[in-house]
């Protein structure tokens, strides 16, 4: 880790605008970071900027054009390292060195082994001064998609559920519309947003028929993904069939129908991933297929099965479970019927939970730690 001068509280304030600015793209960099920067000179600032898209310009360099001049003496505030290396656009260390900037405030360093370090090292053997860490465990938090792909080559995957307080997904006719409210709901769309990956398996398809869009104005409707062994869904199925630019992904294995291959091969938008196994989708050889395809986070929907399968096998770093106010009894499917723990002593705890109740269900989120 890089030593770091002590910061002051306008250093804390300028980095918390970048970071601000930082998450106005999430959703969006797949499957580069976030990243915000904020150009300041004589406490005020001069130039500001965000990584958009991956391909377009680094947030610095949108920073360093909107100051001009303004840059030259000035203090760059950067929510990740400057990367160092060429890959699609110029390194960003380059441009604050040509800029004549004097003093780089960094975040965190970029865990990218392309980078990890050589940015910094580079500024600083322009002369500039670099201090490194302010505000990382916000800076790292905003990124955990882009450090769980770029370290392990596995999506971020988080688990949505909702649930009746009795622990049920759905009644036991199979009911499930809706366990949770209205402002639950909107706040599910806002995770479609934000997540390349929209994942579930072939009962939820077979039984409930959703589209798996994101019904937010301006919204970004969120690659669906379906895992589907036999080939079970329908070919009607209104996945298959909603108008979105977004694509489908099927994963299926050797027991699919070649015929039935071959016909929704013929589907616009859609995709056939078929794994050289008997029955069972390899999830992590699938997960890893994804990241090498540059999606590096999934919003897990359902089903119990799935989802429980996951979580076996590690594959899951976070929960957002949705517990409604109301109880149903009966022999309804649980939201994690595919987990099977024996003894108490090895239920998966959960970390870093947070509560809330602003929806009028309860929301609990927490983080797998494996």
């Amino acid at each position: 880790m890089h030593e770091s001068s002590t910061p002051n509280f306008n250093d804390e304030k300028f980095m918390r605008r970048a970071l601000e600015l930082a998450v106005r793209a999430r959703g969006r960099t797949s499957p580069n970071p976030l990243v915000g920067c904020v150009i300041v000179k004589d406490e005020q600032i001069v130039g500001e900027g965000y990584h958009l898209k991956a391909g377009t310009p680094h947030a610095e360099v949108h920073a360093l054009a909107a100051a001009g001049d303004q840059a030259y003496g000035a203090t760059a505030y950067v929510t990740l390292e400057p990367c160092s290396h060429f890959g699609r656009t110029p390194p960003c260390a380059d441009a604050l060195i040509a800029a004549k900037i004097q003093r780089v405030v960094v975040s965190m360093e970029d865990p990218n082994p392309l980078v990890a370090g050589q940015g910094i090292n580079r500024l600083r053997n322009a002369g500039i001064q670099v201090d490194v860490g302010l505000l990382a465990k916000e800076a790292s938090v905003i990124n955990e998609v882009f450090i769980k792909a770029i370290t392990t080559g596995l999506p971020f995957v988080v688990y949505k559920t909702a649930m009746t307080l009795d622990g049920k997904i759905a009644t036991e006719t199979g009911d499930s519309r809706w366990v949770s409210n209205e402002m639950s709901r909107h706040y599910v769309h806002q995770l479609r947003d934000h997540y390349d990956v929209i994942l579930v398996g072939s009962e939820t398809v077979i039984q409930d028929n959703p589209a798996l869009t994101c019904r937010l104005p301006g919204g970004k409707d969120p690659i669906r993904l379906i895992v589907d062994g036999q080939l079970r869904i329908s070919e009607n199925a209104q996945i298959l069939t909603a108008s979105t630019e977004s694509s489908c992904i099927i994963a299926t294995t050797q027991s699919a129908s070649a015929e039935k291959v071959a016909r929704f091969r013929l589907y616009d938008k859609v995709e056939i991933w078929q794994y050289d196994s008997p029955r069972h989708v390899p999830l992590e050889k699938l997960f890893r297929d994804l990241v090498d395809r540059g999606m590096t986070s999934v919003l897990l929907e359902g089903g119990g099965g799935l989802a429980g399968s996951l979580i076996q096998n590690r594959l899951v770093d976070k929960v957002e479970f949705f517990i409604a106010p109301k109880i149903v009894g009966g022999n309804g499917p649980s939201p994690l019927s595919g987990l099977h723990v024996k003894c108490m002593s090895d239920a998966q705890a959960l970390h870093d939970l947070h509560y809330d109740l602003e929806t009028g269900d309860l929301h609990v989120s927490g983080y797998l730690k494996w």
